[in-house]
Order: structure tokens, then C-alpha cells, then sequence
């Protein structure tokens, strides 16, 4: 009789468990984590294709291997850890630690070559994967839930960079012909300002520059900084918000790529100088010409490498920065401040560099508030003004584009119509934005009742 009931309730259980995965949250989870790893898998092929590791093998290699990636390991493990008490944290922080202790104990007494990578993070990294296995074998129901969360959150920038690095591979390999002499003679209407920012950054020496690179390769740093206020009450409401930081970043890193495959740039430190690293660029580049002297000129389709990536149009850190200033709008005044520094320091980094034009810049403003209106949209139910104000993003961002590949000469001839024209467009999406988010927050207080008329005693 006991075994009969037993036998009853698991067949309960089983169809309970079968009837919640046919739930749609469950089933959208499912399919996406499978067009994830399909995804993965094609591009390790793709990759492979090209006599290049892909993302899978470059991250299974830093389980044991010397690590590129070290900060961005821990970064990744502090996203995950949103969900843990602060025990928890200190118990995962120490055993990442001590991982990273033990391989570099080893490292040493084997005499490794310890330049190709970073001295830790392996722990980090471990840690990440091990509390994947400890929500699939020790955990159950809602805590499950919420562990695999956070793991997944850690998971997407460890992920999502060694994927944005594939992809840039992908780009030099498959794009040689660069569009550069089209958006550098479209930057004429713009003033060109990368020739003019560079000049500025090469006159106030090592310092400036150090200043400028420090911020424009600590971004994640950054964007961790602001997840982390976004997150802060995840341990404790047993909850994620319906939107942070890190899902417009992750939207951004995954739309970008494809765009660079349509409009393939390498930038002017590359195209109109010697390159990033000295004068092995010169041989492809038009002449040496950044940051002194502009380029004039009709322009034309021009080759390049097989190395360089082509990821200037948009210029993603710009749309990051920009990402990271919209979410620290609503932080404390030094979350504020330091998110428009890092906007502000970002923008002069990737023009004094050499690494964008002007005309990138712009849409990857255009670019990042389009997505965020598209995030936010999703988030609360689409409605008119958010269909209105995504559709009027991607128009505006399609037509820059096209500009910039058909009318540069004009645009470069009527500099004071056409700057002040994509300056407009660039500022109506922005002012578009702000509109609609604000009818889209809550009131802040209720509206007061009236106060209940007394009857005159008669």
C-alpha cells in the first residue's frame, strides 16, 4: 500500500516538473541557452575556419593556461556573487584566491613563461564554473533559480568578450576592403576631430596619454562599478531588477560585431598613420597623415590587412560609455560624476587615440540610446511611444550611415549644413529618449484626495 502511494506521488512530482518546464518562461530560457551554444559552436567552427581559436577553446584554455583575461575574471565573478551573502562572498573570494595562489606556486617552480598572460585569475574562473555545478547538484527551486542567474550574469562578460574577440578576427579576415576614406571625408563636415584631439593629446605628453589609456582599457571596471549599485539588493530581495547595466551592455556587444561586417572601418591611426603600434601600419595606410594634416581627396575603396580589426563604425566604447552615464543617472553623486568622466575621458580617448572619427562617435550615441529605449521597452510592455522612439533610433542610425557611404564629398563641400545636421539627429534621439523615459517613471508621490466638505449646521 506504501509503495503504491510512493510510486503515486513521483508520478505527481513528474508531471509537476514536466508541466513547469512547458511554462514560456522556462521554455524561453531553454531555447535560449540552446541558441547560445549553437551559436558558440558555430563561431569556434568559423574560427577554425580561419586557422584561428575561437571562443570556446580560448576560454577553456584559461582553466589552466595563463590567463588574458585576469581582471575581467574577477569582474566577472564579483557580477556573480550579487546573489550571495556576504559569507558567501568572503568564502568564494578566499578560495579564488587561494586557486590562484597554488597555479602561480607551480608556475614559478616550473620556471613558466609568465608574459603572455596575467598571474591570476584561473581562481576566479573556477570558482564561476564551480557554484554552475553546485546550482545543478545542490540546489533546488527558487535558490537554484537565482544561483544559476548569477553565474549566468558572470558567465556573459567572460563569455561575451572572448566572443567580441573572435568576432574582430572574423572581421579582418573576412572584410579586406574598409570604408575609412568615406567617413574620414564625411568627418570634414564634423571639424575633424579626431586630427584634432590627437594633436591635443600628443602635446600634453605621457600623462595625459596614460590618463587616457587607463580609462579607455578599465572600462569593465567601470561598468562593474555601476552593475554592482544597480545589484546591490539581489542577496536580499531574492530578485534581479528588470533591467541593469549589464543586458544593455551584453545587447550592444552582440549587435555591434554585425554591424562592423556591413560597414567595415579600421580607423585613422591605421588608415592615415603609422598604426597602433608604430610604423608596420604605414605600408597600407593612405599616407602619414594623423594627427597632422587632414585628408583631402576623392574617396574610394581602399584595402587592408588581414590583422587589423574593422571595428570602428560604431564605436562600441563610445556606446558603453554612453550605457554607463544613462544607468549612473540615478546613483549617488560620485556614481554620477564618475560616470560622466568616464563618458567625457572615453570620447577623448578614442579620438585622441586615433582609434575612431567623429562620425563614429555619433553613432554609437545614436546606437546606445536606441537599444536602451528598446531595453526599457521590453522591460515594461511595449507600448506607442516606445514602438515610436525605437523605430526613430534605428531610422536615424541607418540614415548616418548611408550618408556616410553616399554623400561624404557633399558632406565634406557644406561643412556648416551637414555638421550641424548630424550633431541635430545625434541630440534629437537623445531628447527623444529622455521624453519618453520620463512619462515612463512613476509618480512620485500620490495624488491628495480631497478634503471632505463639512455640511453648514442649520
Amino acid at each position: 500500500m506504501i509503495s503504491n502511494v510512493s510510486r503515486v506521488f513521483s508520478r505527481i512530482n513528474r508531471r509537476d516538473k514536466l508541466a513547469a518546464w512547458r511554462q514560456p518562461r522556462a521554455i524561453l530560457w531553454a531555447t535560449a541557452g540552446v541558441v547560445t551554444l549553437g551559436f558558440l559552436i558555430a563561431l569556434e567552427i568559423t574560427a577554425r575556419g580561419y586557422g584561428l581559436p575561437g571562443p570556446l577553446t580560448t576560454q577553456a584554455r584559461e582553466l589552466i593556461f595563463l590567463p588574458k583575461s585576469g581582471f575581467l575574471l574577477y569582474f566577472s565573478m564579483a557580477l556573480m556573487m550579487v546573489v550571495f551573502t556576504w559569507r558567501q562572498r568572503l568564502i568564494a573570494t578566499g578560495v579564488a584566491i587561494g586557486i590562484d595562489v597554488v597555479f602561480l606556486l607551480v608556475r614559478l617552480l616550473a620556471h613558466a613563461d609568465m608574459s603572455e598572460g596575467h598571474p591570476f585569475g584561473n581562481g576566479a574562473w573556477w570558482v564561476i564554473l564551480g557554484y554552475a555545478v553546485i546550482a545543478l547538484t545542490r540546489r533546488a527551486g527558487p535558490e537554484r533559480v537565482l544561483l544559476l542567474k548569477g553565474v549566468g550574469l558572470g558567465l556573459l562578460m567572460v563569455v561575451g568578450r572572448k566572443v567580441g574577440d573572435t568576432w574582430l578576427l572574423i572581421t579582418s579576415k573576412t572584410r579586406p576592403v574598409v570604408l575609412d576614406q568615406y567617413v574620414a571625408t564625411a568627418d570634414h563636415a564634423l571639424g575633424n576631430p579626431s586630427w584634432v584631439v590627437g594633436r591635443i593629446v600628443r602635446e600634453t605628453g605621457p600623462i595625459g596619454a596614460h590618463v587616457l589609456d587607463s580609462v579607455y582599457t578599465l572600462l569593465p571596471a567601470a561598468a562593474v562599478v555601476v552593475a554592482l549599485y544597480q545589484l546591490r539588493n539581489v542577496a536580499a530581495e531574492r530578485r534581479f531588477p528588470g533591467h541593469h547595466l549589464v543586458r544593455t551592455f551584453l545587447v550592444i556587444g552582440l549587435l555591434g560585431p554585425g554591424i562592423y561586417m556591413l560597414f567595415p572601418v579600421v580607423g585613422p591611426v591605421f588608415a592615415y598613420g603609422p598604426g597602433a603600434t608604430g610604423t608596420g601600419g604605414l605600408q597600407w595606410a593612405v599616407a602619414d597623415l594623423w594627427p597632422n594634416t587632414p585628408p583631402v581627396g576623392i574617396p574610394h575603396l581602399m584595402t587592408y590587412d588581414g590583422i587589423t580589426p574593422r571595428n570602428c563604425m560604431p564605436s562600441l566604447h563610445t556606446a558603453w560609455a554612453a550605457a554607463i552615464f544613462i544607468h549612473s543617472r540615478k546613483g549617488p553623486r560620485m556614481l554620477r560624476y564618475g560616470g560622466t568622466f568616464w563618458l567625457v575621458a572615453t570620447l577623448g580617448a578614442t579620438l585622441g587615440f586615433g582609434y575612431h572619427y567623429g562620425a563614429d562617435l555619433i553613432a554609437g550615441v545614436v546606437f546606445t540610446y536606441t537599444i536602451e529605449a528598446a531595453m526599457r521597452a521590453f522591460d515594461r510592455g511595449w507600448d506607442r511611444a516606445g514602438i515610436q522612439l525605437v523605430t526613430y533610433g534605428t531610422t536615424v542610425f541607418a540614415a548616418l550611415l548611408v550618408s556616410y557611404r553616399y554623400l561624404p564629398v557633399e558632406m565634406a563641400r557644406h561643412p556648416w549644413v551637414f555638421g550641424p545636421l548630424l550633431i541635430l539627429a545625434m541630440t534629437s534621439v537623445v531628447y527623444g529618449y529622455l521624453r519618453t523615459t520620463r512619462q515612463w517613471e512613476p509618480t512620485a508621490a500620490l495624488a491628495q484626495r480631497p478634503e471632505p466638505q463639512l455640511e453648514p449646521v442649520v
